[in-house]
C-alpha cells in the first residue's frame, strides 16, 4: 500500500461526471517496420504485457478511506486484466483528421472507472485520409488519471512503452513476481488515518519553518519591484460552467522554427514562444465572437518539481506560474516581448518562494475539507460568481529528439489531452518529439463549437510571429 499525496489526492476529490480527471495523448504510428507490414492487435497487447512491471501505474487502483478521513490510498489489484484496459476500434470511412479528432474528444470526454487501475488505451485504425500520415496508420489514444501521474512522470509511461528499435530485447523479469493485493479492512485504513492526524501538526511546523525564509524572499522582491502579483484575471467565454461534452484539435510545428520565433527577442524561450502562439490564437478566436477582453489573459503554467531520485515515482510533483500571454497586444512581436518579460517575473517570483515548498502545503489540506470544497464548487456553481484565478492552462512536457517504436512500429507523432473544469474550459498541451511540436487545444464544446476555426487561429499566430521573425541564416 502507498497513500496518495495531497497534491494527488485533489485530482481524486475533483473527478466528477462532467470533470473527469484523467491526462492522456493521441499517439499515431506507422506500421511499415512491423514483422509483415502490418500491425496485430494481439502484439500491441503482448508488448505491453511484458513492460507492466516497469511502472508502478499500470496495476494498482484506488481504495478510499471511510468517511474521507484521510486521502486515498494505491493498492496492487489482485483482479487485473489488460484486456479491460486497451481496448480496439476504427474509425468509418474515409477515416479523415476530422473523424479521428472527434473520436478523441468522445474517448477523452468519457471517465475512468475508479473501482480499476485507472487508465485506457484505445487502438484507433482506419485513419487512409488523415493527411500526411503513411498507409496503414493506427493512433493509441490513451487516459490515465492525473492522480497518478503528472507531465513528468507520464514521459516516463511514454519511455516504459517504446524503445529505440522497433523489437528491443524484453526487458528483464523483477525479482520478485508481481501479486496482487487484498483491499484493507476499514478499520485498519481509519487507524492508519487517526495516526496521520495525529502526526500532522508536526509536519506542518517542519513546512512552516522552511516557509517564514521563503516569504521574506518573496515580500523583499515585491518591494524591489523584481516582479508584481497578477490582480487582473478577465472573464471568458471560458470562465463558467463546463459541461461534459469535449473537443480536441491540434496543430504540428518544425521545431527549429519555433526556436526562429523566439529568437527574435533577445532571452525568449521555446516555451515564450508556445504561450505567444496561444496568446494570438485565442485573441483572433475571441475578436472574432466580438469577446476580446481589454486585459491580457492570464495562463498558468505547471512547473515540474521531480528531483532524479524521484524520476520513476508516480503521482504529481508540480508547483504553477502564471503568465499573462499578450492576447491585449495586436503586434506578435510585442506580443513575445511582453510574455518574455512576463514569465521571467513569474519565474522568479516562483524562485524566491521556492516551487517545492508551494506543492508541500498542499499536504495539510483536510482530506474531508478537500473534497466537500471541490463538489461544492461545481454544485453551487460558484465558478459563475467567483473571480477566475487564471483562464487557461498551457502545459509543456519536453520529448525525445530520435525516433521511438513500439510494438514494431514508429511513433510518428503525439498531441496531449488534459483535464478542464468549472472556470478553466479550455488547456493546450504541448508536446516536442523529433523535431516537431505539437500544440494541442481540448475545451469544452459548448465553449468551443468550431473547433478547426480554432485549429486555424493557431496556425494563423504561428504564421504572423514566423514572418516577423529574423530572416533564416543561408
Amino acid at each position: 500500500m502507498e497513500q496518495l499525496t495531497g497534491q494527488d489526492a485533489s485530482f481524486f476529490y475533483a473527478e466528477l461526471p462532467k470533470t473527469p480527471m484523467h491526462v492522456g495523448s493521441l499517439a499515431v504510428y506507422d506500421p511499415s517496420t512491423v514483422k509483415g507490414g502490418k500491425q496485430g492487435f494481439k502484439d500491441i497487447l503482448g508488448f505491453i504485457e511484458k513492460r507492466l512491471h516497469l511502472a508502478k501505474t499500470f496495476r494498482r487502483r484506488l481504495v478510499q478511506v471511510p468517511f474521507s478521513m484521510d486521502h486515498p490510498w494505491w493498492i496492487e489489484d489482485r483482479n487485473f486484466d489488460l484486456e479491460f484496459h486497451i481496448r480496439h476500434i476504427r474509425l468509418p470511412e474515409p477515416g479523415d483528421w476530422r473523424q479521428l479528432c472527434i473520436q478523441t474528444a468522445r474517448l477523452h470526454a468519457r471517465g475512468l472507472d475508479l473501482t480499476k487501475p485507472p487508465w485506457e488505451f484505445t487502438v484507433i485504425e482506419g485513419l487512409d485520409a488523415v493527411p500526411g500520415l503513411p498507409k496503414g496508420s493506427y493512433a493509441i489514444v490513451s487516459k490515465i488519471h492525473h492522480a497518478c501521474i503528472d507531465g513528468v512522470s507520464g514521459a516516463d509511461i511514454t519511455e516504459v512503452i517504446h524503445g529505440l528499435q522497433p523489437y528491443p530485447p524484453d526487458p528483464a523479469l523483477p525479482e520478485v513476481p508481481w501479486q496482487g493485493e487484498d483491499e484493507p479492512h476499514p478499520l485498519t485504513l481509519i487507524s492508519r488515518a487517526q495516526f496521520n492526524n495525529m502526526t500532522q501538526p508536526y509536519r506542518f511546523a517542519e513546512v512552516m519553518a522552511r516557509a517564514m525564509p521563503a516569504f521574506q524572499r518573496f515580500q523583499e522582491g515585491l518591494f524591489a519591484q523584481r516582479y508584481k502579483v497578477n490582480t487582473v484575471v478577465p472573464r471568458t467565454r471560458f470562465s463558467g460552467q463546463v459541461t461534459a461534452h469535449r473537443v480536441f484539435e491540434g496543430k504540428n510545428f518544425a521545431l527549429d522554427d519555433i526556436k526562429l520565433i523566439k529568437s527574435a527577442i533577445p532571452g525568449a524561450t521555446v516555451n515564450d514562444a508556445i504561450l505567444a502562439i496561444c496568446g494570438g490564437a485565442l485573441r483572433k478566436y475571441l475578436a472574432s465572437k466580438d469577446e476580446l477582453p481589454d486585459a491580457s489573459m492570464i495562463a498558468m503554467a505547471p512547473i515540474s518539481v521531480r528531483s532524479a531520485d524521484d524520476k520513476h515515482a508516480m503521482g504529481n510533483q508540480v508547483a504553477a506560474m502564471t503568465v499573462a500571454i499578450g492576447t491585449d497586444v495586436d503586434d506578435p512581436l510585442e506580443r513575445l516581448a511582453r510574455v518574455h518579460a512576463a514569465a521571467r517575473e513569474s519565474k522568479e517570483m516562483t524562485n524566491a518562494v521556492g516551487a517545492k515548498l508551494m506543492t508541500d502545503f498542499s499536504q495539510f489540506i483536510p482530506s474531508t475539507t478537500a473534497a466537500l470544497a471541490s463538489r461544492l464548487y461545481t454544485e453551487m456553481g460558484l465558478s459563475q460568481t467567483m473571480g477566475p484565478g487564471f483562464n487557461c492552462v498551457i502545459t509543456n512536457v519536453p520529448g525525445p529528439q530520435f525516433p521511438l517504436y513500439s510494438a514494431g512500429a514508429r511513433l510518428v507523432t503525439q498531441f496531449g489531452l488534459g483535464p478542464i473544469f468549472d472556470g478553466m474550459g479550455i488547456i493546450f498541451p504541448v508536446f516536442s518529439y523529433c523535431g516537431q511540436i505539437t500544440l494541442s487545444v481540448n475545451a469544452c464544446r459548448e465553449m468551443m463549437p468550431d473547433p478547426g476555426f480554432f485549429a486555424d487561429c493557431i496556425g494563423e499566430s504561428f504564421d504572423e510571429l514566423l514572418r516577423s521573425a529574423p530572416a533564416k541564416p543561408g
